[in-house]
C-alpha cells in the first residue's frame, strides 16, 4: 500500500484543516480514484464528510453508465455521498477548453450547494509537466509557464508532487479498475500529443527526469511570477487606473509595466482571462515605443489612448 500511503500523506493536511466536508472531483480515472481512496481513508478519523462530484460531459455514448458505475464503486469504498452532474458542453474555443469550462461550472455549483472547506482535484506531476510544455509551445509568459497552482481558492491539487504511475499503482492496491477515457488517447488533442509523443521522445533523447525538471521549473516560475505580481499590485494601488502618467511607467521594468497595464485594463472592464500578449503588446508600446498611435480597442469595450503624456482608459457604453 505504499503508493496509497504517499497520496494519503499529500491529502492529510487538507483533511486536517477541514471542519465539516470536502468535495472531490472524480472522473473514474486512475488519478481521481486514487485521490478519492486516500481522502476517504484520511477523513475517517476526524469524521470529515467526503462528497464526490462526478461530471458527466455527455460527449460519449454510455457516459452516463460510466458515471453510475463510478458512483457505485465510490459508495462501496466508503464515500459518504456521490453526486452526478450532467453538463452540456458548448463548443466555444476548442473541445478541451469548452469541456473544462462546463466542468468547473458544475464544480462551482457543487461548492455553492455544499459549502465545503476544500474541493480536491486529481492533477499530478505529469499534468504539471504537460501544462508547462504546452505553455512553452505557445510562447506563454511567466505566469502560464508556472503551471498549475496547488491552491486556487477552494480548489486544491494535493498530488502535484506525485506521478501518474503512482496513482495507477494506488488503484491496484485498492482493487480498483479505473476508467480509461478514450479522449486521453485521441491525438487530435494537444495535451494527448504532449503526453504520448513529445514527453516520451524527450525522455528518450535527453534522458530521464524530464517530468521532474518541468515540474520543478513550474515551481520556480510560480515563485518568480508571484513576486512580480506583488510588486506590480503595490505600484498599481498608487495609480489612477483610468488616467496614468506615462512617466510613472517608463522607468519600470517591462515585466512590471505589463502587469500594471493588465490590471488597469481589467479594472476598466475587460472580461476576466480575456487578455493575451496580442492585446497587451500594443498598449505597452504606447509607453515604450510612442510614435503617435491611435486608440487601441480591447475586449469588453475597453479603449486605451495616449494624450499629452498620459494613458486614458475608457469603456464603451
Amino acid at each position: 500500500m505504499k503508493a496509497t500511503l504517499e497520496i494519503r500523506q499529500a491529502v492529510r493536511p487538507w483533511v486536517q484543516k477541514s471542519v465539516a466536508r470536502i468535495l472531490i472531483g472524480v472522473s473514474g480515472g486512475a488519478d481521481s480514484m486514487a485521490l478519492a481512496m486516500a481522502t476517504i481513508a484520511e477523513a475517517k478519523g476526524p469524521q470529515v464528510e467526503v462528497i464526490a462530484i462526478i461530471v458527466d460531459h455527455q460527449l460519449q455514448r454510455g457516459s452516463g453508465d460510466v458515471a453510475l458505475r463510478t458512483k457505485q464503486m465510490l459508495l462501496m469504498k466508503g464515500c459518504d455521498r456521490v453526486e452526478i452532474y450532467p453538463v452540456e458542453v458548448v463548443l466555444i474555443d476548442g473541445m478541451e477548453s469548452s469541456a473544462r469550462r462546463a466542468r468547473y461550472q458544475a464544480f462551482d455549483q457543487a461548492i455553492d450547494a455544499y459549502k465545503p472547506e476544500y474541493f480536491l482535484l486529481g492533477h499530478t506531476k505529469n499534468d504539471q509537466a504537460e501544462t508547462v510544455l504546452m505553455g512553452l509551445a505557445r510562447g506563454s509568459g511567466t505566469r502560464s509557464l508556472s503551471g498549475i497552482a496547488t491552491e486556487n481558492g477552494k480548489f486544491i491539487r494535493p498530488m502535484l508532487e506525485i506521478t501518474r504511475d503512482r496513482t495507477v499503482t494506488a488503484c491496484e492496491e485498492n482493487q480498483i479498475s479505473p476508467w480509461e477515457d478514450p479522449h486521453n488517447s485521441d491525438s487530435q488533442y494537444l495535451r494527448v500529443r504532449a503526453r504520448t509523443s513529445v514527453l516520451p521522445l524527450m525522455e528518450e533523447q535527453l534522458g530521464p527526469g524530464i517530468v521532474d525538471g518541468l515540474a520543478r521549473s513550474a515551481r520556480i516560475l510560480r515563485e518568480d511570477a508571484d513576486a512580480l505580481d506583488l510588486i506590480a499590485d503595490e505600484l498599481f494601488a498608487t495609480l489612477k487606473f483610468r488616467d496614468i502618467e506615462v512617466s510613472a511607467l517608463e522607468a519600470l521594468p517591462k515585466a512590471i509595466r505589463m502587469r500594471i497595464l493588465r490590471s488597469a485594463i481589467y479594472e476598466a472592464g475587460a472580461p476576466s482571462g480575456a487578455l493575451g500578449a496580442d492585446h497587451l503588446t500594443p498598449v505597452e508600446a504606447l509607453v515604450s515605443d510612442w510614435h503617435g498611435q491611435g486608440v487601441i480597442s480591447l475586449p469588453g469595450g475597453v479603449k486605451v489612448e495616449r494624450i499629452s503624456g498620459r494613458l486614458y482608459l475608457s469603456t464603451a457604453k
